[in-house]
């Protein structure tokens, strides 16, 4: 059913006792199982790090519900679909404010000007308001998702249509996740940086952390590792293997700041031990209390600048600390992080296999949180 990553380490790698990980964490990992057995998801990789060390490392299933379909390990590289938001696109956005280059309260029009021309002006003085920390904390206004690819096929075309898109609340009053929002946040980090989201982050970030397998657009070579997402029969007419789940971020080329990462659970570990480390070696600890806490407006929001906090019910299970934060994954990703406790549980799955339908996953993401969590209390 699964297989543990024994590999030697590596340099700053995560230092590992995974000796009795299948004794300690049986009820988590009976969890899984059972989700696979009850089509929950077909495929699944665990990654759990606790107090600096790397307790659990373990991958589960096959990559489709066919038996006959290769077997999930440990270092299978999955679709992270939204956590790319944390991963990539908002560690990139600590990065720029701490080199100075970001304004957090700034307008977004300032950066991107197309974000107002072509409006009424009073159309355009609404969105003069919005700023970057509200695209951030998903309180800009704009709309949660819109199917964008329907109407647009470049990267341009998209962004334009992204840019284009009416708000549906007036700036700060209401908290709203929005893909449309971190769309138009990755292009503006692009313009600060002056150079792709992709390239940034895999200099800035993902090679200091020894992240080797985090990627976006995975060559075509690797597609055939990664368990597919989707039968798609409806808008590319193919099975989704090795690129992007989400459309909008495919007609956007495969890089977007709201989606398109790929990477196996142990690269998300690292990401979640520098969280942990409170930022070493790349960031600041001041940076990670700033964006990971949690906004004081709209009344009544989850949400960090970029990161969700739990929420009753959470996704995290009933244990995580009220310092927690973390982020899900359309395709069934989630990480959780508990500074608090010193926790990180990483689950990779591929719940959207084959057609998106199952929603169990709400219902056994926490049982596994909860069960983890216990058993290393």
């Amino acid at each position: 059913m699964a297989e543990a990553n024994q590999s030697s380490q590596l340099p700053g790698d995560i230092p590992q006792d995974l000796r009795d990980q299948e004794a300690r964490l049986r009820r988590a990992f009976t969890f899984i199982g059972e989700a696979i057995h009850q089509h929950t998801f077909p495929a699944a990789a665990l990654a759990v790090t606790y107090r600096g060390l790397l307790v659990a490392l373990q991958g589960f299933g096959h990559f489709t519900y066919d038996a006959n379909s290769p077997a999930v390990h440990a270092d299978t590289i999955f679709d992270l679909a939204s956590v790319t938001k944390v991963i990539a696109t908002t560690a990139m956005t600590m990065l720029l404010y701490e080199r100075g280059l970001l304004d957090l309260n700034a307008p977004v029009f300032e950066l991107l000007p197309e974000f107002v021309s072509n409006l009424t002006s009073n159309q355009s003085n609404e969105r003069r308001r919005v700023t970057t920390r509200m695209l951030l904390a998903h309180s800009s206004g704009l709309p949660a998702y819109l199917k964008l690819f329907e109407t647009t096929r470049t990267r341009e075309e998209l962004f334009g249509a992204a840019c284009a898109t009416p708000l549906v609340a007036p700036p700060g009053t209401k908290a709203d996740y929005s893909d449309i929002g971190f769309i138009l946040l990755g292009r503006t980090l692009e313009r600060l940086a002056r150079e792709s989201l992709d390239t940034f982050c895999r200099r800035e970030i993902f090679s200091p952390l020894n992240m080797q397998q985090t990627m976006f657009n995975p060559p075509q070579g690797l597609r055939v590792t990664i368990p597919p997402t989707e039968d798609d029969r409806t808008f590319r007419l193919r099975i989704i293997e090795g690129e992007v789940n989400d459309e909008n971020a495919f007609v956007m080329a495969g890089v977007s700041g709201h989606a398109g990462l790929f990477a196996p659970a142990i690269d998300v570990a690292r990401f979640a031990e520098c969280m942990l480390r409170r930022g070493a070696p790349i960031l600041r600890p001041a940076t990670i209390e700033l964006f990971t806490r949690r906004e004081a407006s709209p009344p009544g929001t989850s949400r960090a600048l970029g990161w969700d906090t739990p929420s009753a019910p959470s996704s995290s299970g009933r244990n995580f600390s009220s310092r927690s934060f973390g982020h899900l994954g359309y395709t069934g990703t989630s990480l959780w992080i508990d500074p608090q406790r010193q926790l990180s549980i990483t689950l990779l799955t591929n719940r959207t296999w084959p057609d998106r339908s199952s929603q169990q996953i709400k219902v056994v993401r926490p049982l596994i949180h909860d069960a983890i969590f216990e058993a290393l209390s």
